[in-house]
């Protein structure tokens, strides 16, 4: 699943969800283009989809019509196992209650990608290395996360969803938990390394200060995306 050079990153075309019958849509004829390269923000208040919209993308969701397409290639459709092969091997999460296990090492958590990709003992301890220094947090691997602040937990979990090199990040308020001050260091950390590694990025969010981080933002509302100029 590689493209032409020259394909979106991501294309998102009529995405519709539906619950429960008659009642009104959770999302509505959401269209998006994300470019390889691009940090996406969607800006939206509590309740109005927007982790509906990233467990689509994820293929963790059905949506009931529309076509999510992944470097050219349609994801709706496929089976669970093509799915979480695509997880594995192209997405990264971050997700807003961080989900580091608490009874591995911050290596160890860093190295679950690489792990299920099968990959060598010895490049798994050089890349996550790499990442951990690349988050501020060089020569920690051996610390428990019970040790570790909030932010310093949310940059163990960029560390994580990056390590792999993914093509598309999808980050579910990640800053959610945060003081202001460690939440504009957390998502430079994201910002910075998605640039770095050249994946996409597409991040969620009720904060109008962490989508101006992002390259470009949109704004989730009654069911339906809009492009926004953040000031």
């Amino acid at each position: 699943m590689s493209g032409v050079p020259d394909t979106p990153l991501l294309v998102i075309s009529g995405l519709t969800r539906r619950f429960r019958g008659d009642r009104p849509a959770v999302l509505e004829d959401v269209s998006l283009t994300l470019a390889r390269g691009e940090y996406l923000a969607i800006l939206g208040e509590s309740g109005v989809g927007k982790s509906t919209l990233l467990n689509l993308i994820a293929g963790l969701d059905t949506a009931d019509r529309g076509s999510i397409r992944l470097l050219g290639e349609e994801l709706i459709g496929r089976d669970d196992d093509a799915l979480t092969l695509v997880r594995r091997a192209r997405m990264g999460f971050v997700f807003q209650a961080f989900h580091v296990l608490p009874y591995l090492s911050v290596g160890r958590n860093v190295a679950l990608p690489l792990a299920l990709q099968g990959v060598s003992s010895g490049e798994t301890s050089e890349r996550v290395e790499r990442m951990l220094a690349a988050v501020g947090l060089g020569g920690q691997a051996a610390r428990s996360p019970r040790e570790l602040s909030g932010g310093e937990l949310q940059r163990v979990a960029i560390a994580r969803a990056l390590v792999h090199r993914p093509q598309l990040v999808l980050a579910d308020e990640p800053t959610g938990n945060l003081d202001p001050a460690t939440a504009a260091q957390v998502l430079a950390v994201l910002r910075d390394e998605l640039r770095a590694s050249g994946g996409g990025g597409l991040l969620v969010t009720h904060s109008r200060a962490a989508a101006a981080t992002a390259d470009r933002a949109c704004l989730l509302d009654g069911r339906t995306l809009r492009p926004i100029t953040l000031g």
